[in-house]
């Protein structure tokens, strides 16, 4: 294999807090569904996230980490609370940490998303529909997600973690109040779409204000929510527009929502990375360093985005899976992952073969990678019922 000598995808980037990540390659967040059930790293993830980083990768982001308990996105998602396993906690930066790579947490709040067996799910407006209902929050509890963001962003500090993101992708609480589709309110979180944003912004100001300059603030965006009526590519362009001066270190760009029925961009059977030409339009309204999330299968494709200067780093989620020391396979001119393909890939089926291929890896199960479909999901959804048990007893969630 030959060494890839001067590719601009492995030069380092300095971010506007003046921390330096060095390459462009970046795990981008994944729900890894490792947690313990009551809200605290495992073993298996701390091992997991060293991989990734002995790999040599730029930054992990760990994806869905709640602030509180009450609107989690699934049972294995990590609470980060006064409560919270501090030396578990701890353990998973250090080793996340390791060979120079960043960790950041992805601060989560799935709203009208959250799951249902142990939540009430709540959004920006209430919304009933055969296998989904939720809520409409009130103005009090509206006003209360900005500081909870905040405190876990300054413990995330506080505990060893040099940088978190703050979602506001995919059809969680933030992206539900983007959508006009999914936010109808009549009050000054809704309407046009400088009140729709107006939770985001609150929400960035408030975590940038709590934690240290060089500590990294993140956002994740939608380039569009892929849905009729839902957030529009112009929308999404006022919102990168807003953020500028508001003290973000990077925006990575994706697209699409977990909402029951909508199409998934991580299902696309299109080829090559999908919001490439979004990031182009909004390079033209901001400063700040941009991220593309999504289709990076191939070093080719993530060398000619960051070449071109579409993007600053791309994110890249399934193939750390697929091959965990990927940055360095990339760099030594080494093959690009192997995707499966399913015949009849049941809703779900690909989500549940990744995260258990996820847990082999932590566990160090090299043998086990290669999982039967059906067997993957019969042991996701069995470890799910588990840890929604462990859930109600540790936050006594109904």
């Amino acid at each position: 294999m030959s060494t890839i000598a001067n590719s601009s995808l492995f030069s380092p980037l300095t971010l506007p807090n003046g921390r330096v990540l060095k390459n462009r390659i970046i795990k981008s967040a994944m729900s890894d569904s490792l947690g313990d059930g009551r809200g605290n790293p495992t073993p298996a993830q701390m091992r997991l996230y060293e991989r990734w980083a002995e790999g040599g990768l730029a930054a992990s982001i760990i994806g869905e980490v709640q602030g509180d308990p009450l609107y989690p996105e699934k049972p294995g998602n990590l609470v980060l609370d006064n409560n919270a396993d501090s030396a578990a906690f701890q353990d998973l930066a250090r080793r996340g940490s390791v060979n120079g790579a960043d960790l950041w947490l992805q601060l989560g709040h799935a709203g009208a998303l959250s799951h249902l067996p142990i939540s009430q799910p709540k959004g920006p407006s209430a919304m009933t529909f055969p296998d989904f209902r939720a809520e409409e929050m009130s103005l009090a509890e509206i006003q209360t997600v900005p500081e909870s963001f905040a405190r876990t962003a300054r413990r995330a500090s506080e505990l060893g973690y040099s940088g978190v993101q703050i979602h506001a992708a995919h059809g969680f609480l933030l992206s539900q109040f983007l959508s006009p589709l999914f936010n109808r309110r009549t009050d000054t979180y809704g309407g046009s779409v400088q009140q729709r944003m107006r939770l985001l912004i609150e929400t960035v100001e408030t975590v940038r204000a709590a934690v240290p300059s060089d500590f990294t603030v993140a956002t994740k965006l939608n380039a569009t929510d892929q849905l009729d009526g839902g957030l529009s590519e112009d929308d999404a362009l006022q919102v990168i527009a807003a953020l500028e001066g508001k003290g973000v270190d990077l925006l990575d760009i994706s697209g699409g929502t977990y909402f029951p029925g909508a199409p998934s961009s991580s299902e696309r059977t299109t080829k090559g990375p999908y919001f490439l030409e979004f990031a182009r339009a909004a390079r033209a309204v901001s400063t700040f360093p941009l991220m593309a999330t999504g289709g990076f299968k191939h070093r080719q494709e993530a060398e000619q985005a960051i070449a071109s200067g579409d993007v600053d780093a791309v994110g890249v989620a399934r193939g750390f899976v697929l091959d965990p020391d990927l940055p360095t396979t990339w760099q030594a001119g080494g093959d690009d992952p192997s995707f499966p393909r399913f015949d009849a890939l049941p809703p779900g089926g690909m989500t549940a073969w990744f995260t258990m291929r996820m847990l082999d890896l932590g566990l160090d199960r090299e043998a086990k990678v290669h999982r039967d479909l059906l067997a993957a999901i019969n042991e996701y959804e069995s470890r799910d019922d588990q840890r929604i048990k462990l859930w109600r007893e540790r936050f006594r969630a109904a």
